[in-house]
């Protein structure tokens, strides 16, 4: 079983699932390069994913391009810049990637739903706007409530008449900033989502927005779990956006000790990343490759079974990634363990953690400086 933290429900529970599991993640804004507090949430996604696929569910996953009103002459460069850096963290990619710009006309057709529903009303000026006093419920996925007389509503569409703009009914324009996600997972996962993924500083008021756009619209819940990552400082500081992946890589890490960082601290806890957290986490990774290269070496021998059962049991509760590395810690100190025993359970937890672990099998030991090969 899995049990994940919901955040409508501000408790963990258990995940309840048929062969088919839909999840949508909030994707980049590709106006600028993603930094390691964007990665993070995709890690957890991709986490998510693998956890799922283990337990034989089939996920059909959606992750936007944020595009719409940021589109310029280098954004290409941001979205493969994007795309590079998740697959260099070995993010298994989504079924579907739509760009927002691309699919306009779901969202003014939510929108024009919204407003027929009397969810939504028009201005002078030819804006439309969300009406929050018809949505009761607003306020109960951040806890962020309304307040009388008037809470603020929000812009579905706003006028504009620059180069990415788009005609409607209520003339040209663009989609408010929060239509996107809603009209996206409708229209490629359909009235029913079963985990929603985002960092927590989306919740408000961009979840809360979308849940209130997509309940209207449908007049049900579409979005069965709310799942948020804790924010990400570095160096104690907010702007983890100065750190990008390519400045890791850039100081002779490993991409997927990034990876490796996320995954030693829990998913809903503030993480402090520092050089040194990264450095350490690109040891541990370096010394777990090696030692499953030289296990490769060693007689075959069934899998560490108690051992994985441990990992298995930790991932599935709540995403415990710190607890599942303690024991492959202890497993690879375990001399009763034998070392063939060590590598299957090793690589079959890989799987799941994604951290390539067997890449070093069959390579040549890395000689020390001035070592010297025989003929």
């Amino acid at each position: 079983m899995l049990r994940i933290h919901d955040t409508r429900a501000g408790q963990v529970v258990p995940v309840q699932f048929g062969r088919l599991v839909r999840i949508y993640t909030c994707g980049p804004a590709v106006h600028r390069r993603a930094h390691l507090g964007d990665l993070r949430t995709h890690v957890l996604s991709d986490l998510v994913r693998r956890i799922l696929e283990r337990r034989r569910a089939r996920v059909l996953a959606c992750r936007n391009i944020t595009d719409v009103g940021h589109l310029n002459d280098s954004e290409g460069d941001h979205e493969d810049a994007f795309r590079a850096d998740a697959t260099a963290l070995n993010l298994r990619p989504p079924e579907h990637t739509p760009r927002a710009s691309e699919n306009v006309e779901p969202m003014i057709e939510l929108v024009a739903k919204l407003v027929e529903r009397g969810h939504a009303y028009t201005a002078p000026d030819g804006s439309v706007f969300f009406d929050v006093r018809t949505f009761p419920a607003y306020g109960e996925l951040s806890g962020d409530r309304p307040e009388a007389p008037r809470p603020a509503d929000w812009a579905l569409w706003e006028p504009g008449d620059g180069e990415l703009s788009w005609d409607s009914p209520w003339g040209r324009g663009v989609p408010g900033r929060h239509v996107a996600c809603s009209a996206l997972s409708l229209r490629f996962l359909g009235p029913a989502v079963d985990l929603h993924l985002g960092d927590i500083e989306r919740c408000f008021p961009h979840d809360e927005a979308e849940r209130a756009q997509s309940d209207a619209a449908t007049g049900h819940e579409v979005v069965r779990h709310w799942v948020h990552g804790e924010r990400l400082l570095f160096d104690g500081r907010a702007g983890s956006d100065v750190v990008l992946l390519s400045d890791v890589t850039a100081a002779g890490l490993d991409p997927l000790a990034v990876r490796m960082a996320f995954l030693e601290h829990h998913y809903r806890r503030r993480l402090d990343l520092t050089w040194d957290t990264l450095r350490a986490a690109d040891r541990t990774l370096r010394r777990w490759r090696s030692r499953v290269a030289e296990w490769a070496e060693s007689p075959s021998a069934p899998m560490a079974a108690g051992h994985v059962e441990r990992v298995e049991s930790a991932l599935g509760d709540d995403l415990d990634t710190p607890a599942a590395l303690r024991v492959l810690g202890e497993l690879e100190r375990d001399g009763s363990v034998p070392p063939g025993a060590k590598l299957e359970a090793f690589l079959h937890v890989d799987q799941v953690l994604g951290l390539d672990l067997p890449i070093d099998i069959g390579k040549a030991p890395t000689l020390p400086a001035g070592g010297q090969t025989w003929a």
